[in-house]
Parts: structure tokens; sequence; C-alpha cells
């Protein structure tokens, strides 16, 4: 029997009896009762095991999952629409350990808001801007940028907008409209229906929630094709710019 379990009380509350029942605890008056208690028991004990899960972000589930993340962050991360639990958790433990006040910073948590990497521009910063040897190859249209002293504390990101799920089983304009239980559909959409979108609001917010107290970030968003980046020391490449790693 299982621990904990209504038979599992029910025997250990007869080996407990008090001597005057005699040799009859076995009766099916003493059993019948001894059985509603272990089943009493038996479910207080389920509910206990339950909440002693929930105290834990990596054991929580459902709706105190959601709570604890209004706990930690008074609404800034909520769950998305469908969400699981095991993705929910997952944002909340990297949130609350997530880098701040670095340009790295500011380029993680983009990365993992987006699936994309941003391309940063510091205009007093060399590595940007390029310099007689120093930093990448630099030349008109290809890399760097012009610096310039009078903008202390300031930067310059684009940021790019994720290619989002869509609206599931809705095709998009001019795709074919599929077939009887195929996808696609047509239906009248709007932005509101679209699952597993991040916005513009939401972008905003992720680089504020990071920036360096004082530091002026500039964000340009953009929709432009996936960028592909990978990691070289300190140095994250991207096929059209160059966010470099604090």
């Amino acid at each position: 029997m299982a621990t904990g379990g209504s038979q599992d009380v029910a025997a250990r509350l007869r080996t407990v009896l008090p001597p005057w029942f005699g040799d009859t605890p076995s009766s099916p008056l003493v059993g019948g009762v001894l059985a509603g208690l272990g089943t009493g028991h038996a479910a207080a004990y389920t509910l206990l095991q339950q909440v002693i899960q929930q105290t834990r972000i990596r054991t929580a589930s459902g709706g105190f999952l959601d709570m604890i993340a209004w706990d930690f962050f008074n609404g800034r991360l909520v769950r998305k629409t469908a969400e699981s639990d095991a993705s929910l958790q997952a944002r909340i433990l990297a949130e609350i350990i997530r880098p701040r006040a670095t340009r790295a910073s500011v380029v993680r948590v983009l990365v993992d808001l987006t699936g994309r990497a941003p391309v940063i521009f510091e205009p007093t910063r060399p590595l940007d801007t390029g310099a007689y040897g120093v930093g990448a190859v630099t030349g008109y249209g290809v890399a760097g940028g012009y610096g310039s002293l009078s903008l202390p504390g300031q930067a310059f990101i684009t940021a790019y907008r994720p290619a989002t799920s869509g609206i599931p089983l809705v095709n998009g304009y001019g795709g074919p409209a599929g077939g009887y239980g195929l996808p696609s559909r047509m239906q009248y959409a709007n932005l509101a229906m679209v699952q597993g979108s991040v916005t513009d609001a939401d972008i905003y917010a992720a680089i504020d929630s990071v920036k360096p107290a004082g530091a002026t970030l500039w964000t340009a968003i953009s929709n432009a094709p996936p960028v592909l980046a990978t990691e070289t020391g300190a140095i994250l490449t991207t096929s059209d710019g160059v966010a470099i790693l604090a």
C-alpha cells in the first residue's frame, strides 16, 4: 500500500487502538470508522505533498507558478497564451539570475526574447566605430561608424522582431486553403489572435529592465531577415552587423 494512502493510514491507526477494543479491532464497525478516518487523512496527506511542491520554483505548477512570477516581478513577467508550466518555470529562473547593467546583458535579454542578436553601436567606443589598428576592418558602408565623444553614456540599438508562430491552422495571404481536416484554413484574423508573438513594447521593456542606470539606449526595431549569430571569444558577430559583448 502506498505511504499516506487511505489503507496505510487505517492500518497505522489500527496499531494504536486503545486496549479497551479487546480482540475485535477487525470488526466491520471498527473497520468502517478506521476507513473513514483513513480517507480523510489520506486527502490531507496528498494536499500536503502538493503544497510542499509549490514552495519551490522548480517543482511548482499551475497557478502557483503564476503567483511566483507576480511576486518576483510584479506583473513584468506573466504567462504567455497557452504557455506550459515548464516554459514559464524556465523563464522565471532565467530572469531571477539575469545579468544586468552591461552591454552583454542587453544582447542576452534580446536574444532570449526574440531569438535574434541585436546590433549595438556606441559612438564613444573605438571597437564599434573602428580606428586605425583597433577593432574589425572598417570601411564606408562596410563596418564601423562615426564616433563622437559628445554622446557619453549613449548607444544605438537595432533590435529584430522574432518570427512568431502566427495563428494556428490559419494560412497566410495567398497560400493554399487546405482541405477537410487539414491545415491550413482561412479566417478573418487580427493581431490579437497571434500566438507566441513578441510586441515592440516587450522589446523596449526588456532593454529597459537590464540597461545601466543613467544610460540612454536609442532603439530601432526592424523586421530584418533572421540574424545568424556566432560567438567568438567576447565578440558576437552577426550576418549584418557586429554586437560586441562587454
